[in-house]
């Protein structure tokens, strides 16, 4: 019994076994099965935050909300802590701790586990994907480290990030993007739509320009696709496109691209999926489900 107090604790280890892990039951299980002895208070100033932490920034408002209501009724529920050479390093509950510090508090309740270094990278990646918008980048990010740091093929992270492998693939694309344009993906500049039409280019030069004239010209997802089949007769499909944007069908197309990442035309009561080789249609085939 002590081994497992200085673990995981009971049942803890089955919930890493699966392929999906919810940070959210692991912390519930960690508070309802440990004992009152094993809540104890730790200096807010001996705490760091997790060192596989995807989110670089944090919503300050929300922040400032919790803030008070810790000042208010304190904090409900402890931190997940792992004892480290120096201090100790946040498991979950990070929101929590940046709070308590700015309401003023010295010290904040914690549970200690014992996390492998490899357990703590999934659940600070999967804390902040199941719990947080993380922005397209740092959510990118955070599978890359996992396909690196936790020896996972796309389909397992797919799996245990409950996401589909083609949504996996395209966000990995978005970190062969240049760090400028990366940048404008982060702060919503340009659009995820447009991202992954650009990830597809390999000239990085003509990428940046691209991101450049959507941000200036206000280009559509649709314009750009149309600025790469066919440049120059971009000016007159550019117009042509204005003219159908008040389709009654567009919001279909709009969801339709997003779910299978390529064009979608409604049309004359017809839908056309428009597909570049094989390879690319046994992919939208796989997302719809449709078996050869």
């Amino acid at each position: 019994m002590e081994n497992k107090k200085r673990a995981l604790g009971r049942g803890l280890e089955q919930l890493f076994n699966n392929e999906n892990l919810d940070v959210e039951t692991l912390e519930r299980r960690i508070y309802e099965t440990s004992s009152n002895e094993e809540i104890i208070e730790v200096p807010i100033d001996e705490l760091r935050p997790n060192p596989y932490q995807p989110r670089k920034v944090f919503d300050e408002s929300a922040i400032q909300e919790l803030a008070e209501s810790i000042k208010e009724h304190g904090v409900f529920q402890p931190i997940i802590v792992k004892k480290s050479v120096k201090g100790y390093e946040i498991v979950a509950g990070e929101r929590r701790f940046r709070a308590s510090k700015l309401v003023g508090l010295k010290k904040i309740p914690a549970i200690i586990r014992n996390f492998t270094d490899e357990q703590m990278m999934e659940i600070g990646l999967l804390e902040n994907l199941q719990r947080e918008n993380l922005n397209p980048i740092e959510e990118a990010d955070a599978y890359n480290m996992m396909l690196n740091n936790l020896n996972l093929t796309q389909d397992e992270l797919s799996k245990k990030v409950g996401k589909s492998r083609s949504y996996v693939t395209n966000m990995l694309g978005l970190l062969r993007l240049p760090k400028s344009v990366q940048e404008m993906v982060a702060n919503s500049s340009i659009s995820m739509g447009h991202a992954r039409v650009l990830s597809k280019l390999s000239d990085t030069e003509k990428i940046i320009s691209l991101a450049n004239e959507i941000v200036d010209k206000n280009l559509t997802v649709r314009d750009l696709e149309y600025k790469l089949s066919d440049n120059e007769s971009f000016q007159r499909i550019q117009k042509q496109v204005k003219k159908e944007k008040n389709n009654d069908y567009k919001y279909v197309e709009d969801i339709l691209r997003d779910k299978l990442d390529t064009r979608v035309k409604i049309k004359d009561k017809k839908i056309e999926i428009i597909f570049t080789s094989v390879a690319d249609l046994n992919r939208i085939l796989e997302i719809l489900n449709v078996k050869e």
